[in-house]
């Protein structure tokens, strides 16, 4: 069974201390129980959690929906999103299968980057590394009105914007992102090809602007 990987990586640097933190651990358990409703994503859909402040670190390696446990998570320190950028490529070397002569590969991933503040680390040496990655889409999302969208456009070009980085705002990014992965399970289904580009996901609830 070829599987569909989503990785969600998180800043949980120390400005995302309180409501924002928290409302992040919610939004995973709502994307975790959401997702376990959706037939096509249960078949297909395989989680992963990287999390990035001072350092990165994959705190749940690819997994099975059924199995997914949604991580516990404490902001910390700084914002290194370069090292972020690093780690997923490595492990989307490591865990994503690829096709070979006698086998279909995994469909390439689909990766959910959140972030609420400006980079601390290298993150240009990082996004060189991460574009040496095959991955299907990339949602980058700026969390609150404060931040610099530049850095992420120059990551991918599907970029959104929270109003604010309030316990409702950021549930509601999580439920578009179970929204939007439901529809990419069924589109690589039904299509049996990669996930695209933004315009085929579901529209963003109006907490959530296209950048």
């Amino acid at each position: 069974m070829r599987r569909l990987p989503v990785y969600l990586v998180l800043d949980v640097s120390g400005s995302m201390m309180g409501e924002p933190i928290e409302a992040v651990r919610n939004g995973m358990q709502i994307l975790a129980s959401t997702l376990r409703t959706d037939p096509y994503a249960l078949e297909t859909a395989y989680l992963s959690v990287i999390t990035f402040d001072g350092e990165a670190r994959q705190v749940v390696p690819l997994t099975e929906l059924v199995a997914f446990q949604p991580p516990q998570i404490d902001a910390g320190s700084t914002t290194s999103l370069g090292a972020a950028l690093k780690l997923i490529r490595e492990c989307i070397e490591r865990e994503v299968q690829k096709t070979t002569p006698d086998a279909k590969g995994d469909w390439k991933p689909l990766v959910f980057l959140m972030t609420d503040g400006a980079p601390t680390d290298d993150w240009q040496k990082g996004l060189a590394e991460f574009r040496k990655a095959k991955v299907g889409m990339v949602i980058g999302c700026a969390a609150g009105p404060g931040v610099d969208t530049s850095v992420l456009k120059q990551i991918t070009e599907n970029v959104v914007s929270l109003d604010t980085a309030d316990s409702s705002t950021i549930g509601a990014f999580f439920k578009w992102v179970s929204a939007s992965i439901s529809t990419s399970s069924k589109k690589v289904d039904l299509n049996k090809s990669d996930a695209g580009d933004i315009s085929e996901l579901p529209p963003p609830p109006p907490q959530i602007s296209l950048v």
